[in-house]
């Protein structure tokens, strides 16, 4: 192809593609919202409250703008959208100081919450994941992958925004960690890093089908377990030691672990007792 008929051809799909918000603007609201949710994340100090004010209302503006941008594929207006979003605000900072003060409580090496908040990548991912998942149940396209994206990108934490994940969430370490976007997860899980909540089968006419894990309340899951699946349920109050590989449910009260080299995961029931995951 001749270089003409090559930047002809580029033009051409430039001036036919629809205008999006770029990931720049979205990163940047994000984490000008994470600095406005968390003064621990903010060097900015306030010292009277029409300052503040004016802050937040300009965050109001900058995702009407993004929403703007998105040319009409919003299922309501972006007004609407970013009112919808910035409401449900106040509920969403409590969950994530549920999940800042779940990481300071499971993590012998943490001093205080300020440093969990400033420097862990867990909450950063988890703060991310919530925002994202906002907008994704507002039926907001494009905006809430680029988020997640953006926060794997920093933290090697792969959170899909349609996950469903509960309160006192903690990640530990976190790089590798991976959630399905139809994962389920109860309150006051634990997972370390390199865990993968993923699915059994990537055939695309089962995109709309619940493709990953449920893992219900209290469940710890240590660093390399691998568990798929959309009908593998793990059991309330279960530890999933590391490096195992499930793909059926395990009961309640169940510990799960990895005997040695050429021997198969075992699982421990009360009382206890070693059996075989059952496939």
């Amino acid at each position: 192809m001749a270089q003409k008929e090559f930047l002809f051809e580029l033009f051409e799909e430039h001036r036919h593609n629809k205008t999006v918000p770029s990931p720049e603007s979205i990163c940047n609201f994000i984490d000008g919202l994470l600095q406005i949710l968390f003064p621990q994340l903010s060097d900015k100090r306030y010292k009277v409250m029409s300052e503040f004010e004016q802050d937040f209302a300009a965050m109001e503006i900058a995702l009407a703008e993004i929403l703007n941008r998105l040319n009409g594929e919003l299922s309501s207006e972006p007004t609407a959208t970013t009112k919808a979003f910035f409401k449900e605000l106040p509920s969403t900072r409590r969950q994530l100081i549920g999940d800042a003060s779940a990481m300071m409580s499971g993590d012998p090496a943490a001093t205080s919450e300020t440093e969990v908040i400033r420097t862990y990548p867990g909450f950063y991912a988890i703060a991310i994941y919530r925002l994202a998942h906002l907008l994704f149940q507002l039926k907001v396209p494009l905006v809430p992958r680029v988020l997640t994206e953006y926060a794997h990108g920093r933290t090697g934490i792969d959170i899909h925004p349609g996950a469903t994940i509960g309160s006192k969430f903690c990640i530990d370490h976190g790089t590798g960690v991976v959630i399905g976007g139809t994962a389920h997860i109860g309150n006051n899980v634990k997972i370390y890093q390199g865990v993968t909540l993923g699915a059994l089968s990537v055939k695309k006419e089962l995109a709309q089908t619940k493709r990953h894990p449920t893992i219900e309340d209290n469940v710890v899951i240590y660093a390399g377990a691998t568990i798929l699946g959309g009908k593998t349920i793990i059991g309330h109050d279960s530890m999933i030691g590391g490096n195992v590989w499930i793909t059926k449910s395990v009961e309640p009260h169940s510990r799960v672990y990895f005997k040695g080299l050429g021997q198969e995961a075992t699982m421990a029931q009360k009382p206890v007792e070693e059996l075989k995951i059952k496939n």
